[in-house]
């Protein structure tokens, strides 16, 4: 049976989107048209959290030749 495709894009889309409902706990990254579904009071130690699992998860791509 032949692999599917992945799209890049998308695998790289459902990554963000587990981090941000883990650690900013958001529901979607989606434009949402309302400032009080749009914006959120998000601490810096989560956001540096998010940032680092964000770097994680990107290094096995930086480090592929």
């Amino acid at each position: 049976m032949p692999r599917r495709k992945t799209d890049p894009a998308a695998s790289r889309d459902a990554v963000l989107l587990e981090i941000a409902r883990r650690r900013l706990f958001l529901e979607t990254l989606e434009t949402r048209n309302s400032d009080r579904l749009a914006f959120h009071d998000v601490a810096v130690w989560a956001i540096r959290d998010a940032l680092a699992d964000a770097y994680e998860a990107g290094l096995p791509a930086a480090t592929q030749s």
